[in-house]
């Protein structure tokens, strides 16, 4: 029993950890939800420190809260954004979906904070003044999703795309196989093959940044069930101003708290951009494991960056770790969005009830998509050395190059010589030589790989 102090809320007394610097309420949800032992992210902590930090400034500056406590609260709740007591936040990610316990959670250990300065502040009265779980929890979704996307994957995904236009001007007079279907097609240079890369990627940062407007606006100030009953019509404008203050980000009022509260459209189309860049990265992952595919059986174009041994049996196997890691990343991040859509659709009435489940998943995605963004960068696309010889062997024996003497000889002519050239495993040269009439220099110039990455007709009219 010396381990433990008695605590009361509103349904009575109850046992909570001698040194927990939270109350009974976050005591319940222990209790009641030991689930999965998954734990609100650090950034929602954060949001939830940042917008009890606002709200108390801003209470103060309206006068409804004195200055002292005022003072003292913004003071713990900043503490807790830093992240100086996350391990005080142990309730279960399945909980109670409006996600009121980590409110009162928060509210509890800001409370605690402050008190031990010397003022009695109380945990509802004080530190929610004004605010309700329902406002304050999609509010700090809305934040810790912003911040997240800003601070981490943002720059990451610049980085990924300043590497891969680097590494396509590197390369963008190599010339290789282009494939459709996984089967051979005209020739393309590894810059053009990059290019569509770093055009996925600028596309993916351009959806954010457009996402991002809608979910910078924030329905903190509705309050319970989106009327703003017990709040000052001046406090969700007010804490806007504060956290943008605070954070850099431009927070603004939502134009409708009603919407803000009972649906999560703000985050579902978020996720959905998330995907929609899991998708595009996946395709790049797996265009390097295709090409690095062998190094003998397979395509074997690009040699990636040898990190760890690949095998437990075979001697001197080397994988392509970090694009499968990526591709990975993108199925939990697709999986992960489906859960929000589902989660989005469970607004009834005047508040959504799984809330908890998409700050959770939202933040995940945003935090992995970041790091593998990074080291399929770092670790894969910045080191990987091109096989020249490999990619000039293949290229030289491509019967599709035939496609160039179409407007010269005609269709069928040249699917004869492919078939031909693919049947006698001879260079396409050779065979259109003894077969076309054509000279060998005429020849040279329509078969020439680097002139055919540049598209247009080459050689004439006809076919």
């Amino acid at each position: 029993m010396s381990g433990y102090r008695i605590e009361r809320d509103s349904m009575g007394e109850l046992q909570v950890p001698a040194k927990a610097l939270y109350g009974a309420q976050t005591q319940r949800a222990v209790n009641n939800f030991p689930i999965s032992g998954l734990r609100m992210p650090r950034e929602f902590i954060r949001a939830l420190g940042l917008i009890k930090a606002a709200a108390a400034q801003a209470n103060g500056d309206m006068g409804h809260l004195p200055k002292a406590l005022a003072r003292e609260i913004r003071k713990a709740a900043g503490r807790v954004a830093v992240g100086e007591f996350d391990a005080q936040f142990p309730i279960d990610v399945f909980q109670t979906g409006s996600a009121t316990s980590s409110n009162m959670n928060a509210n509890e250990v800001i409370a605690h904070l402050a008190s031990n300065a010397g003022v009695k502040i109380h945990p509802n009265d004080d530190v929610n003044m004004g605010q309700s779980s329902n406002d304050v929890i999609p509010t700090a979704i809305q934040v810790s999703a912003a911040l997240a996307v800003s601070e981490q994957l943002l720059p990451a995904l610049a980085h990924l795309h300043a590497t891969i236009d680097r590494r396509a001007k590197e390369l963008r007079k190599t010339v290789k196989t282009g494939r459709t279907h996984l089967m051979d097609a005209m020739p393309v240079t590894f810059g053009q093959e990059l290019s569509g890369w770093s055009a996925q990627i600028d596309s993916g940062i351009a959806r954010l940044n457009e996402t991002l407007k809608r979910v910078r606006a924030l329905p903190q100030g509705g309050t319970a069930v989106g009327t703003g009953v017990n709040a000052d019509a001046r406090l969700g404008p007010m804490i806007c101003k504060e956290l943008s203050k605070a954070t850099g980000l431009k927070f603004t009022s939502a134009e409708n708290f009603f919407a803000g509260l009972s649906a999560q459209d703000a985050a579902v189309e978020l996720s959905g951009q998330l995907k929609t860049l899991a998708t595009a990265l996946m395709k790049i992952a797996n265009d390097l494991r295709w090409m690095n595919s062998g190094p003998l059986a397979g395509l074997g174009e690009i040699e990636l960056p040898a990190l760890q041994p690949g095998s437990s049996i075979m001697p001197g196997k080397v994988n392509p770790v970090i694009p499968e890691a990526t591709a990975m990343v993108c199925a939990q991040v697709i999986g992960n969005d489906a859960a929000i859509t589902i989660a989005g659709q469970s607004g009834n009435f005047q508040l959504n009830v799984m809330l908890p489940l998409i700050a959770y998943n939202v933040l995940q995605s945003i935090q992995i998509l970041a790091n593998a963004s990074r080291a399929l960068a770092d670790r894969a696309i910045a080191g990987f050395k091109v096989r020249e010889e490999r990619i000039k062997q293949t290229l030289d024996r491509n019967p599709i190059l035939v496609t160039a003497l179409n407007s010269v000889i005609g269709y069928e002519k040249g699917a004869a010589i492919a078939k031909q050239a693919y049947k006698q495993g001879r260079p396409i040269l050779d065979v259109a030589l003894e077969t076309s009439g054509l000279s060998r220099s005429t020849l040279m110039q329509l078969l020439d790989p680097a002139a055919l990455t540049k598209g247009g007709v080459h050689g004439g009219s006809g076919g």
